[in-house]
């Protein structure tokens, strides 16, 4: 996004008063975020105006659902959406559950206004940004030093490794350009929020070495 552009963001929490006080945060931080829409489920962040939205927070815990909204996130995920997740589950498996599903980042309601607001500005940027609680599970995690990727963005990322374009990738898996784009801005994200920066294709290769997901001789 261009500097000096308002961020927008779309909320989707159960609560009226978590939804409030978001949009309270949002409104008095400096510069301000404009909340496009808010809403129980997750159809607040699907219509308009709230599908415009750059950042979509997401409540795990959704109405007439005992169970993790995780599918709700990969949809939104999927779509190309930067997701940040804001709950109440402070739990290490829920919180990389989250990112292997492709979240932007993970909050609990506990961390409060600043990581909120801080999480959007970098979500908005495609900067990284480890708040406390995904730093805990990131130490609790026996591979902590290894981004934690999904299937989709392996594949994506290998079949990039072996093609001559991402036009190329695009068409051999069947999604768009701008997908793959979305797909690999997420693993460097994920190499960047573990302190292993990857802006190009030939450290993301040189990462993908060292973790075993290709092969010299496959390249």
């Amino acid at each position: 996004m261009a500097a000096g552009e308002l961020i927008t963001a779309a909320v989707v929490d159960d609560h009226p008063a978590i939804r409030a006080g978001v949009e309270y945060w949002y409104a008095t931080a400096d510069p301000p975020i404009r909340v496009l829409a808010s809403g129980a489920t997750a159809a607040a962040a699907w219509t308009p105006p709230g599908d415009a939205a750059q950042v979509v927070v997401l409540d795990l815990q959704l109405p007439g659902r005992e169970a993790p909204a995780y599918g709700e996130l990969r949809r939104l995920v999927d779509a190309g959406r930067q997701v940040i997740v804001y709950t109440m589950r402070e739990d290490e498996n829920t919180a990389l559950t989250c990112l292997d599903v492709g979240a932007f980042t993970f909050l609990t309601k506990a961390e409060g206004k600043d990581h909120l607001v801080a999480a959007t500005v970098a979500a908005a940027h495609d900067l990284p940004y480890t708040p406390p609680a995904l730093a805990g599970a990131f130490g609790a995690n026996r591979r902590s030093d290894r981004p934690r990727l999904s299937d989709r963005e392996e594949s994506v990322l290998i079949e990039w490794f072996q093609c001559e374009s991402k036009e190329l990738v695009a068409a051999k898996l069947g999604i768009t350009p701008r997908t793959v784009n979305t797909y690999l801005d997420r693993v460097r994200i994920k190499y960047a929020n573990v302190g292993r920066r990857a802006r190009t294709k030939a450290a993301l290769v040189a990462r993908a070495i060292q973790d075993g997901l290709v092969q010299v001789d496959d390249l």
